[in-house]
């Protein structure tokens, strides 16, 4: 099997001055990318034959999906920096979705572009039913994470049929658990900042348990970032984020502690050993930050 290269191949599609200069993309989703690509490899013939070429598409997508969410749509009046930000994501989204038709298509694999087409529908549809919960406030901080892992997952479930049938399992444990590392540092990350932080776990955590003049405080958007620290300090919301953070990671370690296969325990451990080096480094940044 090739060395893991998803990133670097995925860079010519994703790194454009432009865009480094006056927006701000997501993380890009490499725990879930690399954890698919070793399990196509143990998968089916044209999984093992094209792993790459459908792990780097799927990258692509998930990417075009995220920049797309981070569009703040909060912003009233047109002008400036940030409307320059707010138009190179829905620019940026659009193109790296694009990509995925093209890449599939130039190799022939038509039958993969419907059923990535599928997920993606798929993805939309979970999201609107997210984001009417969420304007009717029907939702917990608990049901929020869980949801948003949900559609973390969707694209890569895509490619289950075409994983060893013994591995089948053990794959969606491990893509749950991933995707929930994922979604947890990526929590801590946008809670640095009252702005980036609506509606997100914090902000749920924090619409449980608060005052009625902290919840008007939240709902007017009338918070500054000393203020907003003091709420997530006093909610402890950041240490239930690491907290869980913590268990997925054991989860995740648990899991291959049960694995027979040398070779297979041998690329998922490098995997996490991978992902280990990234989740330390954004989650102390977004907890100090």
């Amino acid at each position: 099997m090739k060395p893991y290269r998803i990133p670097q191949l995925a860079k010519p599609y994703t790194d454009y001055d432009m865009i480094q200069r006056h927006t701000e993309l997501p993380p890009f989703s490499d725990g879930r990318g690399h954890l698919l690509y070793i399990f196509l490899n143990h998968g089916t013939p044209d999984g093992a034959q094209n792993g790459e070429l459908y792990t780097l598409v799927t990258a692509l997508v998930q990417l075009g999906l995220d920049t797309h969410e981070n569009i703040d749509i909060s912003l009233e009046e047109p002008g400036g920096d940030q409307m320059r930000s707010r138009q190179l994501k829905v620019l940026a989204g659009d193109y790296f979705s694009s990509w995925f038709y093209h890449l599939l298509a130039k190799r022939e694999q038509i039958e993969m572009v419907g059923i990535l087409s599928t997920a993606i529908a798929d993805f939309n549809v979970m999201k609107a039913h997210l984001y009417g919960k969420m304007k009717g406030m029907l939702l917990s901080a608990e049901q929020y994470l869980r949801h948003t892992v949900q559609l973390n997952m969707r694209l890569f479930l895509s490619f289950t049929p075409m994983i060893e049938e013994s591995l089948t399992q053990l794959w969606e444990k491990l893509l749950a658990e991933f995707s929930h590392c994922e979604t947890l540092c990526l929590e801590l990350r946008r809670s640095g900042n009252p702005a980036s932080a609506r509606e997100g776990y914090c902000y749920w955590k924090v619409m449980e348990l608060a005052t009625e003049e902290e919840r008007q405080l939240l709902d007017e958007q009338n918070l500054d970032l000393k203020d907003w620290k003091k709420l997530k300090l006093k909610y402890k919301c950041d240490s239930l984020l690491t907290d869980k953070l913590h268990g997925s990671l054991q989860s995740i370690q648990g899991l291959l502690k049960d694995i027979k296969d040398e070779h297979l325990i041998s690329e998922l451990s490098s995997a996490l050993d991978h992902f280990l080096l990234q989740t330390k480094i954004s989650g102390q940044a977004a907890v100090e930050g």
